[in-house]
Order: structure tokens, then C-alpha cells, then sequence
């Protein structure tokens, strides 16, 4: 699938994909969601954890960048190559908090970052270099990955990790 360029197109695809997700995730007790796939043990509590996580991360890399302050894009101390190891805290994490708690971080994470890209303008969004600390994507393209990208591979995991409990 084609990444958005431009802020309707992104704002489509994330209803599409968050829609979706959470029409998987209504399927989810708390039982069901310490379920795991077969090839890996982090559970759907951990992926929904990972996600709430990221989109915060998302707005956190925006903020810094708009008040002028160093942005670790993707964490202080990690390189794109080491999020296994950045991630590892984030899904067991996940796996120690109850599930109507992460869904309710999940949920508010999902309205906060709908809002911010509500709120842009395409300029914003889709002009390369208009943030410094995004280097050759752009802004909508971080919010992007952060959320509908994070929703498709979040729901494809969780249905696998639902169908192999069966």
C-alpha cells in the first residue's frame, strides 16, 4: 500500500485502518489478550501497548522539534537497528497492565493523534524538509508509520495470534 500524500488521503487511511483494528480487537477479553502467535511470544497486550507507546513517541519527536530542542528520532541511545531491544521493556510492560487499561491508553492515543493530523495543514504535513528532524520523510509520513501503518501490522499479528489459539 502506497504511504498518503496529502492529509485527507492520510486521515482515510487511518479511519480505514484504525476501523479495522478495532473491529479485530473487539473479539479481545483479557484472557484472549495474553495470547501470542506461535513463531513469538509478545502477546496482544504487548502489541497494543507497543502502539499506544509509539504514537506518543510521535508527538513527543513533534514537540521537541517544534521548541527547538535535540529530537532522538527514534529513542536517546537507539538506532533504527536496535528497536528489539527498545521494544522489549514496552511489551512486557504491556503484558503486567490490565487490558481495559491499555485499550483506554490505546483509544485516547488513537483521538490524540487523529486530532494532531486534523489539526495540519498539508503544508505541514507533506512538505519535505518543513521539520527539520524528520530528514527525508515528512511529517505525515511519521504519522503514518506511527499510527495506520502500526494499526495494519498490529491487526494482522493479533488475528494470527487469535487463530492459532483455536
Amino acid at each position: 500500500m502506497p504511504a498518503a500524500t496529502n492529509k485527507i488521503d492520510l486521515l482515510a487511511v487511518f479511519d480505514k485502518d484504525l476501523a479495522k483494528l478495532r473491529k479485530t480487537l473487539d473479539g479481545v477479553d483479557e484472557a484472549k489478550a495474553s495470547l501470542s502467535a506461535l513463531d513469538d511470544d509478545t502477546t496482544i497486550k504487548g502489541v497494543i501497548a507497543h502502539r499506544t507507546h509509539w504514537m506518543g513517541m510521535f508527538h513527543g519527536w513533534y514537540e521537541d522539534g517544534v521548541e527547538g530542542r535535540e529530537v532522538h528520532v527514534p529513542a536517546k541511545g537507539y538506532k533504527w537497528n536496535q528497536l528489539k531491544e527498545y521494544n522489549a521493556p514496552l511489551y512486557e510492560k504491556g503484558n503486567e497492565t490490565q487490558w481495559a487499561d491499555l485499550l483506554s491508553d490505546f483509544e485516547a492515543a488513537c483521538d490524540n493523534l487523529r486530532r494532531f493530523i486534523a489539526s495540519q495543514d498539508n503544508e505541514s504535513l507533506y512538505t519535505s524538509g518543513a521539520h527539520a528532524w524528520t530528514g527525508k520523510w515528512t511529517l505525515g509520513r511519521f504519522a503514518e508509520a506511527s499510527g495506520p501503518s502500526h494499526f495494519r501490522s498490529a491487526n494482522t499479528y493479533i488475528r494470527k495470534a487469535l487463530r492459532n489459539a483455536k
